[in-house]
Formats: C-alpha cells, structure tokens, sequence
C-alpha cells in the first residue's frame, strides 16, 4: 500500500445484472468501467455486492474474478444483505433502484457502517416509464404501480436513516433532499476533459454556421416511445414548413427503428439513420466536428447524461421542457426549450437559432463552459468527498 492509499473499506451495493452460471463470471461493461473508478478514486479496498437474476447483459463481457479492482460478492435473487458482507466495512453506498433497499439500509444502520442512498429516479418519473411500458395491460400496470407506491417509501425509509443522499439530477435532488440534511446533487455524464471539444473545433463550427451552411442536428439514444424518438419525423416536417435547410442524424437502436425509416424516408438524405457507435470513439468526435445542434423529444424527467455531454461537444442542446432540461437549460444559461410533447414549437426555436446564427454560437459556447465545470472527473469527486467525510478516510 502507498502512502496515498487507506485500509478503510468501501462497500457498494448495485443493481447491476451478474452471471456466474457455467464458471464463468459475466458482468455489464459499463459497471465495471465504473467501479474500476471507484476503486481508484477511493484509494482502498472496495467491496461491491451483486444479486443474481434473469436479465440479459447485452453489453456484458466475462472477468476473470482476480483481475478486478475491486471484491465481489454475489447474492442469489432476493437475498438479504449479509452482516458478512459489512465485515470490516468503513461506508457503504446503496442504489435505491434496488428491491428490498429499506431492510438493507436497516441492516447497514444496524452494523453502525455509515452509508449513503444514491438515487436518479423520481416517482413520478417511475410512473411515467410504467405507462409508457405497460398502459397495454391494465392488469400489469395496476400491479407493478402497487410494487412502485411500496417501493417508494422503502426509499424514503431508507433516506431518512442514511448519513447523506447523493441525487443524479435537480428533479430527484427537489424530491429527496428534504429528508436529510445531507444531500448532495451531481450531474451524471462521462465527459472526461479530453472528450470536450476544443477551441479550434468551436471556432470551425462558429465559421461554418456563420457562413449560412445548413443546420446539422444530431439525435442518439434509444429508439423508444419512452424517448419520444417518434417525434423526430415531425420535427423534420416542421422545419421543412418553416423552410429551415437543415439535416438529421439519428444514432441508435430500437422498437421504432422501421417505423423511423419508413417516416423519414420523403426527406431522403436530408435525414440518416445510423446504428449505434462507440460513445467516446465515434459518437463523441461526431458531435464534436459534425453537429451543430442535439435535439431531444425526452419527455420524462428522468437526468439523462445526453444533455450534458451534448454540451460537452460544443453543441447547443433544444429539448422539451420537461424538469431536468428546463431546470439544466435555465441553470446553464444555454439551449432551447419547448413545451412537452409539442413538436411545432421545437421546430421554431430550432428556426429562431437559424435565422440568429450568433445566438447559436453563443449557446454553444455557454454550454461547453457549463460541461467544463461539470465534467465527469469533477462530479464523481463531489461524491466521493461525501462518503470519505462520513468514513474519515484520507484523501487519496
């Protein structure tokens, strides 16, 4: 051990999905990226523990359990949290997208280990994705709301007695905070200092737009009705009418994806519809050399990383007003915002910047400087200072 490295161990319990059937251990890529940050950001031993179940890991990999950075334990499907698993347990961070979060939070509190609850989701925003998912099935969706209403106050229990709360985004930070006088707000993204996109890039871009070019607007996730993906054809149709010469990429994949060809198919190459690529090798260097605007149809409330990492490429962001935009748009000072749902008036801010290419610029501009202050690097750090302060762990 080094001198900038403690003994104090760190325990994380996720909802991440775990296969170790077949001796072989398959995890989801993007929590063991993550963890391998926890582990290096906390500067000593981190315990992680995990519970079995069905889900596919469509981006999973398998580990050799020794070349981890960090120890695991794996639970079966609806196991209690172990006292073993607190053994030697200096804080502990509990997801609240976990079942069963209050009697875990019971436990930890009962092992005297402070803990803090990590948590992204509103209810609202629970609901919202319910009846996106099941409003097919009134039977399913009155069961499933049932589980959510008790899920919620298993959260809400389990907040009250924790240390501190970490809150991904303003809607879950106005809707938890209060029950703690420990909360802190972070805004999730993976924009690492060198993804944000330089100086000589913004000027090209600012060049460009100057010169009257065609808009290019860029649009990349899940191809959902959760997403609101199904509003892209319309957008287009919209800026069509109000004679906007502009151009779409869509990157992604999904249940829409035939019926987005079939809709965007009289714009013909004006709109192009990619399969998804590497976030930080190719969607990243796409939106930084080759997008002008991101446009997003989100219509829950949920703090989706896209807006600020968008932001971090240097692109100006217009978006629906739903409460993590709004707030992001109003506290950034940069983008646009519609009203939900409404397409037309999308498609007129998106004209308004077409017709005022500086204001364009400069809220490009104010969103790069906004996703500087908020960078990956500086937001995780914020978390971690939390759980040392409880821990009295040295700095690393």
């Amino acid at each position: 051990m080094t001198g900038t490295e403690h003994d104090l161990r760190l325990l994380i319990c996720a909802p991440a999905p775990v296969s170790d059937g077949s001796g072989e251990l398959k995890l989801d890529t993007k929590f063991v990226e993550g963890m391998h940050t926890h582990a290096s950001d906390w500067g000593g031993p981190v315990r992680c523990v995990l519970w079995r179940s069905n889900a596919d890991i469509p981006f999973g990999k398998v580990h050799d359990p020794a070349t981890l950075p960090f120890e695991l334990v794996i639970l079966d499907k609806g196991a209690p949290l172990s006292s073993r698993a607190l053994d030697g347990v200096a804080a502990a961070m509990l997801s609240a997208d976990m079942q069963g979060i209050s009697d875990m939070a019971d436990t930890v509190k009962a092992a005297n280990v402070p803990f803090v609850v990590t948590i992204e989701y509103t209810l609202a925003t629970r609901f919202r994705i319910l009846w996106l998912e099941k409003r097919q099935n009134p039977l399913r969706l009155l069961r499933s709301g049932i589980w959510l209403m008790n899920h919620e106050r298993g959260i809400r229990k389990a907040i009250s007695r924790a240390d501190g709360v970490q809150c991904n985004g303003y809607p879950a930070y106005d809707s938890y905070a209060p029950l703690t006088g420990n909360a802190l707000l972070y805004l999730d993204n993976r924009m690492t200092p060198k993804l944000l996109a330089d100086d000589a890039e913004m000027e090209t871009r600012a060049s460009r737009l100057r010169a009257g070019a065609p808009l290019r607007l860029i649009h990349s996730g899940r191809l959902e009705a959760l997403k609101g993906s199904q509003d892209l054809p319309g957008l287009m149709q919209a800026l069509r009418d109000l004679r906007v010469d502009a151009t779409l990429d869509v990157y992604g994949a999904g249940r829409l994806v035939e019926t987005l060809q079939k809709a965007f198919a009289p714009f013909g190459e004006r709109v192009r519809l990619h399969a998804p690529v590497d976030f930080e090798t190719e969607l990243v260097p796409i939106n930084r050399n080759h997008a002008d605007i991101f446009v997003s149809c989100h219509r829950q409330q949920d703090p989706s990383c896209t807006y600020l990492e968008a932001m971090g490429c240097g692109i100006a962001v217009a978006g629906y007003a739903n409460q993590m935009w709004q707030r992001l748009q109003a506290t950034s000072g940069a983008g646009r915002v519609a009203p939900l749902a409404d397409v037309t008036q999308l498609a007129r801010s998106i004209a308004a910047w077409d017709k005022d290419r500086e204001a364009l610029i400069s809220d490009c501009q104010r969103g790069l400087d906004f996703a500087r202050q908020h960078d990956f690097p500086s937001e995780f750090m914020k978390r971690m200072e939390q759980v040392r302060a409880l821990s009295a762990a040295p700095l690393p």
